[in-house]
């Protein structure tokens, strides 16, 4: 076993798919196959459960994940300790729910990437629930998800405090006689593991209101752009908002302090052997 095995291993945990690892690794399927194949008959166990949708780590798998992860990292920093321009080199691989990519994140990357051109920055976007999950699987750094998360394998900075808001379209001007009334067909929300989409149920069913139809969608700009159609409501942060209400494409509706504050918070694991890249983007996070 040498460290170009652990990578491709990683790989392949990472993407779920023989493919796909072998797509990113510049190779073929074969190789990949070969190669890990051989690394199960050496270690004396199987990494992976093979099935027609991609593959899925074993218990020994998930046991070993970490030990590839942390070597990978350990490898950066040698190599950023070398270095003869000093600079800091590697992958950075980061989570963010739909809300936080759009009206947050780019302020943050524009702090980063020119400082940092030699790092491989990957965003990944998803609910709070699945990001967390990714963390926890090593299968990213860190991930800005709805706060508090309170799980003992992971540690959080606030990154952000967030007014959340119900957006109409500008038709209705109260959104309680129009749910009432039943002249709002829809809720749209993201997938299962939305933290936004928990709260609006728990709003409306506080309020003793008939929970309307619900209409998953997976991307931000389909669900504001349904809003403003007058198909529905949904509830987000004004921030992801804001421009759509300065051009009365939406309308929104404030909520009561408690019920409007949230915290985005970004996760990362506490065992985990932190890169150079990762220290870096941290520091950006504090300091912005």
């Amino acid at each position: 076993m040498n460290v170009s095995d652990l990578n491709l291993f990683a790989a392949v945990a990472r993407h779920g798919s023989i493919t796909k690892a072998a797509r990113r690794l510049n190779t073929v399927q074969s190789n990949v196959t070969t190669r890990l194949r051989l690394l199960e008959e050496e270690l004396g166990v199987s990494l992976f459960q093979r099935h027609h949708h991609g593959v899925t780590l074993t218990r020994s798998g998930h046991e070993l994940l970490p030990y590839a992860h942390q070597l990978d990292v350990l490898l950066q920093k040698a190599k950023c300790a070398v270095s003869a321009d000093g600079a800091t080199r590697g992958s950075l691989r980061l989570g963010s729910m739909e809300t936080t990519a759009a009206a947050r994140l780019p302020a943050l990357l524009r702090r980063y990437v020119p400082a940092h051109r030699n790092v491989d920055v990957a965003i990944e976007t998803g609910t709070t629930r699945a990001l967390t999950q990714a963390v926890l699987e090593y299968r990213l750094d860190g991930a800005f998800v709805a706060g508090p998360v309170e799980l003992d394998e992971l540690e959080q900075t606030r990154s952000f405090v967030e007014e959340l808001v119900l957006v109409s379209s500008p038709e209705y001007k109260s959104i309680t006689d129009a749910l009432e009334q039943g002249k709002i067909p829809k809720m749209f929300v993201f997938r299962v593991g939305c933290s936004y989409r928990q709260k609006l149920e728990r709003f409306l069913a506080g309020r003793g209101l008939n929970l309307v139809n619900q209409l998953e969608m997976g991307t931000l700009e389909g669900i504001i752009g349904c809003v403003s159609a007058g198909l529905g409501i949904t509830m987000m942060p004004f921030s992801v908002v804001e421009r759509q209400v300065k051009r009365g494409e939406v309308a929104i509706h404030r909520l009561a302090p408690d019920d409007a504050r949230v915290e985005t918070v970004f996760i990362m694991r506490r065992d985990m052997i932190r890169s150079p890249a990762l220290e870096e983007f941290i520091s950006v996070i504090s300091n912005q």
